[in-house]
């Protein structure tokens, strides 16, 4: 039997994680938690059901992820992790049949590998990441919780990207380079050097 999933956020992201959950095949989802006024509507044939304020009663039978974007920062997807944190609720962790992820690699609750993503030996993601379409991560990096590694980029061998951490579309890390927390890394930009916290990068 499949275990009964909530999505929450109802947006672009949402629809691409509906996609890779009915090809995983493993949850069944029952309904979608976004803002108010989206109550009724539909995506995909998914109901929005309500909104955050529901979570305590939804506890107890279903599993959650989190299908809210991050582009330009965590806050949203870090505070609704929180939150399921503290309602000590079942997180889903859900990998695209058409991903490749090595036995040798670990995969943090409530992360999201998409398709087409390749994660080698020895590779760690934390929790709550999106590790997008055709991203590559490579044996020994690390991948800190509430990061998103973003459609086609290539996160070389042991690299470290720290928490709650944007990396663009297309970006190139060098081997064994450190990019610190809360970094935004726009689409298209090589990495050759280590980043301090909180660094803001985009193409010259």
């Amino acid at each position: 039997m499949k275990k009964k999933l909530i999505l929450i956020g109802g947006g672009g992201h949402c629809k691409s994680c509906i996609d890779v959950i009915e090809q995983e095949g493993l949850y069944d989802i029952v309904g979608i938690l976004d803002r108010e006024k989206k109550i009724g509507e539909s995506i995909f044939d998914y109901p929005v059901i309500g909104n955050d304020d529901m979570l305590p009663a939804l506890i107890k039978k279903h599993y959650f992820l989190i299908s809210v974007g991050q582009i330009h920062t965590a806050e949203t997807r870090y505070r609704l992790y929180t939150e399921l944190v503290h309602l000590h609720a079942k997180r889903a962790t859900i990998v695209s049949a058409r991903a490749y992820v090595s036995p040798h690699a670990t995969i943090g609750d409530g992360s999201i590998i998409m398709h087409g993503a390749t994660v080698n030996a020895g590779a760690r993601i934390g929790s709550n990441c999106i590790i997008n379409s055709h991203a590559l991560i490579e044996h020994d990096a690390i991948i800190h919780d509430h990061c998103h590694i973003a459609t086609g980029a290539i996160i070389n061998g042991g690299v470290a990207i720290y928490s709650q951490t944007f990396i663009g579309s297309r970006v190139m890390t060098r081997e064994y380079v450190t990019i610190g927390a809360k970094s935004f890394i726009a689409g298209g930009v090589n990495i050759y050097n280590n980043l301090p916290e909180q660094s803001k990068v985009k193409p010259k």
